[in-house]
This record gives structure tokens, sequence and C-alpha cells, in this order.
């Protein structure tokens, strides 16, 4: 349902006449021509994304809170929620249903089918620039991640991963069963949405905050990763569930086995691959000697991650943590955060757009059952994650509380699972309603509670990271 038209009635005549005038009509209709429409739709969209991320993110500031936060609900503004100017048909929109691509329909004359066409594509570019954009965050992400402080760290870390994907799945899938007598299979996919971190979501804030190389930072970001590989294994689990009824133990053997081995072999090659990059980048002369090579060599990163059915971020991260070790790396880091800023809020504001907030009216019959399905996921989803905080060994005076916090946000992940749920038959609306809730709810909740909680350290004395925080006021 459209809450807010996008061209008032008192538009509507001007529209008309601009549609008669064959010289200020955008193209003819051929599909030949359809480029054209795609073009103008694709740019259309980014100067709604680039206007309402820097709008969110400087009034998100100027309340104290992480600019990321301002990003993610200016997407739920433009989004599926109130104006219906950027929508998906991920989640079942179609073109119509865009007010952006009712005003191209006006603009052009076009037909239903060559709109239809037009939007596919359109939304299938801003897909691929906001996949785009997470693989750049994590790429920027990894860079600023010192691989040898991080080391420190990695048993932590992992501990806190493994109870932050055991605890809620345990407690969502015995809950869901024996609370809402729900059936094994749908339970137990509910559980492994409930597992999902968003790391992209939780790195920003942290690097917003200046608390990206703290130790609570560090624990988070390799919690956060390590939580993604386990996440992988665990759709793949849920999905062979879905379609087979079974689990594929070889499949999952081979994802632990693909996702360990690439991670250490990235590290450990990296040794030998800095000395030949830094060679590569001191010979060449042209403009972007040093960007060029190492956003390339992400991408290859992320090519590699995905061929073995790993996710694409995972080889991005690697990539940067790979090149963090160079001599070279501040100034990459200088020169990546421009592609950062012009990449990572199409990801931040399509996430916060595809969030449909109808799934909360309560005055509607449907949502009820899902809404309470839905309070008992959110009160798991932050329980099962806050707790791993106290997972974390050896580390006295640590900031438990932000740790926990850190973990809690699903973002596009939870909503991977949802997407997977629904599309498999194996959910029912009311549970797909809550599963969609739970990870809105999650996803907002998460930045302001790290703000609060790591504006409060438990530790005084503790030197805070100036790199880190002139990188944040400069963005």
């Amino acid at each position: 349902m459209v809450f807010l038209s996008f061209t008032p009635p008192w538009f509507n005549p001007w529209l008309d006449v601009w549609s008669q005038m064959p010289g200020l009509t955008l193209a003819t209709t051929p599909e030949a021509e359809y480029g054209s429409f795609v073009l103008t739709g694709v740019l259309m969209t980014l100067v709604v994304i680039y206007g309402v991320s820097k709008l969110g993110g400087e009034l998100s500031k100027r309340f104290g809170l992480p600019p990321v936060l301002g990003e993610l609900l200016g997407g739920v503004l433009v989004g599926a929620s109130v104006l219906h100017l950027i929508v998906s048909p991920e989640t079942g929109a179609i073109a119509t249903d865009s007010n952006l691509m009712g005003l191209l329909q006006r603009l052009g004359n076009l037909d239903g089918a060559a709109l239809e066409h037009i939007f596919a594509s359109q939304s299938e570019v801003i897909s691929v620039l906001a996949e785009l954009g997470v693989i750049v965050l994590l790429f920027e992400i990894g860079l600023e991640s010192d691989l040898r402080e991080l080391s420190k760290v990695g048993y932590q870390a992992a501990v806190v991963a493994v109870v932050g994907v055991v605890a809620p799945f345990l407690l969502g899938t015995v809950g869901l069963v024996a609370i809402f007598h729900t059936p094994l299979i749908p339970a137990i996919f509910a559980g492994a949405a409930l597992t999902a971190t968003s790391i992209g979501i939780t790195s920003k804030v942290l690097s917003d905050l200046g608390q990206l190389k703290s130790t609570e930072g560090k624990i988070i970001v390799g919690a956060a990763v390590i939580d993604d590989v386990l996440g992988i294994i665990v759709l793949a689990v849920v999905a062979s569930l879905a379609k087979t009824g079974e689990v594929d133990l070889l499949n999952v053997v081979y994802l632990i086995i693909g996702a360990s081995a690439f991670l250490l072999g990235s590290i450990l090659l990296g040794r030998f691959f800095n000395q030949g990059f830094e060679a590569i980048a001191n010979k060449l002369q042209t403009r972007g000697a040093l960007l060029i090579p190492a956003v390339a060599f992400a991408l290859v990163m992320a090519i590699i991650a995905n061929v073995i059915h790993l996710e694409a971020i995972l080889g991005a991260f690697a990539a940067g943590l790979v090149l963090d070790e160079t001599d070279l790396r501040k100034e990459l880091d200088r020169q990546v955060m421009p592609l950062a800023d012009f990449l990572v809020p199409i990801f931040f504001v399509t996430v916060g757009a595809k969030a449909d907030l109808g799934v909360l009216n309560p005055f509607e019959p449907a949502n009820r059952a899902g809404l309470i399905i839905a309070a008992f996921l959110l009160v798991v989803a932050i329980i099962g994650k806050v707790i791993t905080g106290w997972a974390v060994f050896g580390q006295p005076g640590i900031n438990r509380l932000a740790i926990g916090f850190g973990m809690i946000p699903r973002g596009e992940v939870g909503l991977v699972f949802a997407g997977i749920g629904s599309a498999s038959g194996v959910l029912d609306k009311p549970l797909e309603a809550a599963i969609i809730v739970m990870v809105i709810l999650t996803t907002f909740l998460a930045p302001p509670l790290l703000q609060v909680v790591l504006n409060k350290p438990n530790d005084p004395n503790a030197p805070a990271d100036k790199s880190v925080l002139e990188n944040s006021l400069s963005s």
C-alpha cells in the first residue's frame, strides 16, 4: 500500500503537457532503446539515495548517533514503507509499486511491459552497486584491521562467534517448537536466521565511533567474520533442509574446509604478495597507480570466495587484511575512502528501503500472529548475542555489553534467510513476517546501543584510536 504519493495531483497536468511534446520526451520505446530508460532510472535512484543518505547521516550525527543509522532510516523513508521511491523485485514489488518508475513512465510514454523490463534492469544495476558497496566497505575495514592485533584476540573472537551462533539458534528453534508448536523444519529455518550478524553495519558503526581498533572492536570484527563463515554453513544446511528435508553432510564439510583454507591461505600467501604489490605500485606512473591494483586484488579475492561458494565480502575483507601489512597501507586507506563514500551509502540505503514496516501494523489481523512470534524472536535475538560478551576470557575490564550489542544487528544477512525461506515455501506468512520484524528492529537497535555503551568505556585511561577518529570526523 502506498502511504504517500511522489507526484501530487497539481503536478500531473504538467507531466501530461511534457509527454505530449516530442522534443521533450526522453525517447521512443522500442526494446533496443530501453537502455536509455534504464540509465535514467538508475540515475534517478542514485540521486534519491545520495540525497537521503547525506540528509539522514547529517541529522543522525547532530543527534549524537552513528551516521549509518540515519542512512538506514533514510532508506526506510524512501523505500517500501513510506515514499515507495526505491522498491525491489526481491521483496515481491512490481514496477507500478515504484513512484520513480511511475514518473519515468509518464515522462517517456512507456507501456506496462516496457516499464517492467526497465524496472527489473534498473533494480539489478542498483543491487550490483550495493553489493560493490559492501565489498568496498569490507575491504576498507580489512585495511583498518591490524592482523597482528586481531590475532591477539583470535581465540576470544572465535568463542564469541560460536556462542553467538549456537545460543540464538538453540533458543529460537526450541522455543518456537515448544511454545508456538511450529513444525521442526520452519523452526530450524527461523533459528538459523537468528544466528547471522551483519559485519557491514557493525563495523561501520565502530568506525564512525572511532572504536574499530579498540579491544572490543577487534573482538567484534573478528567474531563477525567468523560468524559470517558459520552463517554460510548454517545457510547451506537449512537450504538443504528446505529442498530435500535432509542435510548434505558432504557439502557442510566442504564449506568448513573451504572457508578455513581460504582465510588462512590468504593470510599466509599475503606475506609474499605484499612485496610484489609494492613493487608494481611503485613502478606505475599514471593516476590510480596504488588504488587500481589494490581494488583489483580485492575484487579477485571476492571472485575466488564466490567461486568456492563463500561470501564475496569475505574475500574483500581478506584482501584488506593482506594489504594492511604493506608499507603503503596508510596512503591506500586514504585513497579508498572516496570510493567508499561513493558506493557504501547505496548499500545501507537499499537495506533500509527493503524493510517493510507494514508488517508492524497490529491493526492488520494477518500481522498479529507474526508480531507475537516476532516479540519472542527479538528477545532471543538480543539475549543470544548479548551473552557473547560474557564468553570473552583473559580480558579484564573489557566492555562486555559493547561486544554483545555489536553482535546484535542481522541486517541484510537476516533478510537473505527470510527470502530463501519464503521462496522455498518453508515459512508461512506469520513466521516470515516475524523474521522480518526481528531483522528490522535488531538492525536499528544496535547502533544507538553501541553508541551508549562505547561512550562510557570501562577503562577511562585507554588511549583513543586517533587515526580512526580523524578518519571518522573527516568523513
